[in-house]
């Protein structure tokens, strides 16, 4: 038989089997795993692109070029050639004039469009409610923000002169949706027409203007716009590409634990998908072993029999994809039309990246999962045509089960999209394994034991369980695998989701005060004692550039990596400290203590030393104020930027940098009724600058909020791929059980007490697995909880009794929806075959 034979008896042995009913519940499995895969793909993959396109209201557009030189035309041109939409803004430092006062303020000019994601927010006066405003400043009027308000003393329709200009005040900037991205930079804010900038005449040859021109669009046209722009010679020296990810650090970690959280959903349903595939194509090999045999009878080889049903694994795998690709896809678009609101708006439409993964998941799935009791069928003996004891040798061999494992590592590592996650995953669910295998095997010895000892009914669904030994412990394992996974994306999940939102309070500071002058330090914190502001706690900061590592220059030119490049060249934040602030963890070192002050050493932010390649011992040189200081890295520290705290990347003991010009600067959470506080604050320490972040933090809340939501839908894939797993594996002694309760039967039994022990053979299985399962959740909960999310995590005794509940009640339902046909079926029609 040459190979085109053997293909195409490959395929008319799948149209069998499937029009038999044979592969039922092992394609259900597999269009469940595919399903499940795809609808998370599609779906998610739109939820994570709308949450990025909303976020980038942070940067008011989706992709923003920085220069201190004007930018060439040729870039705005090859952005309109690609249907993007462009604006400009202009940033730069200038005293402004209102009669006798003025103050420095930062410029901004912006052009029409401004700003192309989010809005800007204007109120009638200083503090008072902001309203959302598709306008811009008219062509010879400004907008001036709070504090410039009350340092130049003017109101609405009073005038100031900028430059060689006079330009009449029209209203009160409440918020600037890019506002947020650099946050320690901000002078008081003056918003203007770009086309009031030459009058002014304050752009001149060699000022200090940071040019911004701003993209947004369609991710297709952004993709080829910035691929347009790594030809040489296009993006101008000094200029940078600035995306999203790279405007706040805070909004980084929101993303990154969406991201992270979304994949794991992702995993988990593979995972579960994945053992119920195994569970019913062991099903379906056995019940071929007497068809084999007879093939082999008739002269078929080993390798005959491994292509035959190789092939057919094959094609099953591609079409179970093609089904399960289409239903995820049908699946994602019903929930994008129930919940296409959690995205503020419109989704973007899907994208065709999800569909090889979800494809691809179905052949390696079916390959990986069902190939190798399958693949054993080979090995069935031509004697079982007289013998029907015989089956294939060492059919459940470990070494059979390599590829199994080597495709759970492949579509862990494929769905969860980052190693860590992938690998603690995978150890979680191989740890739980081996708990489910250990816990389930001492339980059925343990039960063999009370078979005596209750009613007729229970002993009989003892006795099945311990006759049984080893297919009850796979039983056990599959249920609980299932079980597992349910719990962690029920109970388990709300305790982790709640960890997060707990991770960023109502109460989260919300409310900078930056460039507090040392000589005012007392007076500011006892303004904010006295009018019960008491946690806001002052931190001096001094800024520095890091000049050397080691014996090494630091230069831009040494990293690859553009956001190592931007560190380089920018200064940093630095501060002293006698202990680390709450939301600091030492990683690594030691943190110095009170007898290390004036001692050369230094804290540096663990991020910020992996990125620069700064280790510890390590020997920094900061440029600060004209002067060189030399300090030894004595200790990393993890930071929780997303806290909203105030934190620094690099800290000295007190005593090294205490006599450097130096500003003082807080955060603290005020109520939108108190606002009235910050202009008295500001009256009373002019040179104060207070930074309104509410609508940041709003920002991240709605980004956790929709992808709290998110998950909630995708759970339901999951919880399909977690049903599959249970009826696979009730079917899987369903032949078993006929022959056991006809016999029974024939013996005399009632049909009532068969069903009874039934009942009570799948109440107790739900039992142990439902309780084995509900521990391996905690544990794995645990890990998810301090590896990867970074929370604390305390389990609920409830996990426990809805492990149980959901045991019982779950897989007894099952099992009888599963097995009433046993008792349907007469006795002499199972003990002939028929």
């Amino acid at each position: 038989m040459n190979a085109p034979q053997t293909c195409g008896l490959a395929l008319r042995q799948l149209g069998r089997d499937l029009r038999s009913g044979e592969l039922r519940v092992l394609l259900f499995a597999l269009v469940v795993a595919v399903a499940a895969v795809s609808a998370v793909g599609f779906f998610t993959d739109r939820i994570h692109r709308a949450l990025e396109r909303q976020a980038g209201e942070l940067l008011a557009a989706d992709l923003v070029v920085r220069a201190s030189q004007p930018l060439p035309p040729a870039l705005s041109d090859a952005a309109h050639e690609r249907g993007l939409r462009v604006a400009q803004t202009w940033s730069f430092p200038s005293v402004v004039l209102a009669g006798e006062r003025s103050a420095l303020a930062e410029l901004k000019a912006v052009s029409p469009g401004y700003p192309l994601r989010g809005a800007l927010k204007t109120s009638r006066a200083p503090f008072a409610p902001a309203q959302v405003t598709q306008q811009l400043p008219a062509p010879g009027s400004v907008w001036l923000d709070e504090r410039l308000f009350a340092e130049l003393g003017v109101q609405a329709g009073d005038r100031v002169d900028v430059g060689a200009s006079s330009l009449k005040v029209d209203g009160v900037i409440a918020y600037e949706p890019d506002r947020g991205g650099d946050l320690f930079s901000l002078a008081p804010r003056l918003l203007m027409n770009l086309a009031d900038v030459p009058a002014t005449q304050l752009v001149q040859f060699g000022s200090r203007v940071n040019y911004r021109l701003l993209l947004a669009g369609t991710p297709a046209a952004l993709a080829e716009w910035r691929a347009w722009l790594q030809a040489p010679g296009r993006l101008p020296e000094g200029a940078r590409l600035q995306d999203v990810r790279e405007a706040r650090p805070e909004l980084q970690a929101a993303l990154d634990r969406a991201q992270r959280y979304l994949g794991l959903a992702a995993v988990v349903a593979v995972i579960v998908a994945g053992v119920g595939i195994a569970i019913a194509a062991r099903r379906f090999a056995l019940r071929h072993w007497d068809g084999v045999a007879v093939m082999r009878c008739f002269g078929a080889t080993q390798a005959r029999i491994a292509a035959l049903f190789g092939i057919e694994l094959l094609a099953l795998g591609l079409l179970g994809g093609l089904a399960g690709a289409a239903l995820g896809w049908a699946g994602q678009e019903g929930l994008t039309r129930l919940l296409g609101f959690l995205a503020g708006g419109e989704l973007p439409a899907p994208s065709w990246r999800p569909l090889a993964p979800a494809l691809a998941t179905g052949v390696v799935a079916t390959l990986g999962f069902a190939a190798p009791p399958l693949l054993h069928l080979r090995r069935v003996p031509p004697l079982r045509v007289l013998r029907g004891d015989l089956g294939p040798v060492d059919v459940w061999a470990g070494s059979a089960y390599v590829a199994a494992l080597a495709a759970v590592a492949g579509l862990l590592l494929w769905q969860a999209d980052e190693l860590k996650l992938a690998t603690l995953v995978l150890a979680g669910t191989a740890g739980a394994g081996l708990l489910l295998a250990a816990g389930a095997w001492v339980l059925t010895r343990t039960l063999a034991r009370l078979r005596g000892r209750v009613g007729v009914a229970w002993r009989f669904g003892l006795a099945n369980i311990a006759r049984r030994g080893g297919a009850s412990v796979v039983q056990v394992v599959a249920i609980g695998t299932g079980l597992m996974a349910l719990l962690v994306l029920t109970l388990v999940r709300g305790d982790l989701l709640a960890g997060w939102r707990d991770s960023l309070p109502v109460d989260a500071p919300n409310r900078f005060l930056i460039n507090i002058p040392p000589a005012e330090v007392d007076a500011v914190a006892a303004f904010l004692r006295t009018h019960g502001v008491p946690q806001a706690e002052l931190y001096p900061m001094v800024r520095g550039r890091l000049t050397r590592i080691g014996e090494r220059a630091v230069s831009a030119a040494d990293y690859p990596d553009p956001r190592a490049q931007r560190l380089v060249e920018r200064e940093f934040n630095l501060s002293w400290a006698e202990q680390p602030q709450s939301d600091n963890r030492i990683v690594a070192g030691r943190w110095f203590g009170t007898e290390a002050r004036g001692r050369a050493e230094v804290s540096v932010e663990a991020d910020l030393a992996q990125t620069l390649g700064i280790h510890l011992g390590d020997r920094l040189r900061f440029a600060i104020a004209g002067q060189d200081v030399d300090a030894t890295v004595t200790s990393l520290r993890s930071v929780e930027w997303d806290s909203f705290h105030v934190n620094f990347f690099v800290v000295f003991p007190p005593g090294v940098i205490e006599q450097m010009p130096a500003t003082w600067i807080t955060s603290f959470y005020l109520p939108a009724e108190r606002s009235a506080l910050l202009a008295d604050l500001v009256r009373a320490h002019p040179a104060v600058t207070v930074l309104d972040i509410e609508a940041l933090l709003a920002k991240v809340r709605e980004i956790i909020e929709r992808v709290v939501q998110a998950v909630e839908y995708v759970f339901l894939f999951t919880l399909a791929a977690g049903l599959a797993v249970l009826f696979a594996a009730i079917q899987a002694t369903r032949d078993e059980r006929r022959r056991e309760a006809a016999l029974v039967r024939t013996l005399g039994a009632p049909r009532a007490l068969i069903l009874k022990g039934l009942l009570a053979e799948f109440a107790v299985l739900g039992l142990l697995a439902g309780l084995l399962a509900a521990s391996a959740a905690a544990v794995l909960g645990w890990g998810l909880a301090t590896q990867v999310f970074e929370f604390s995590y305390r389990p609920d005794p409830l996990l426990w009794l809805s492990g149980a509940l959901a045991g019982v009640l779950g897989v007894g339902a099952a099992g009888w929806l599963g097995t009433r046909d046993v008792l349907e079926q007469p006795p002499l029609a199972t003990l002939r075959g028929g």
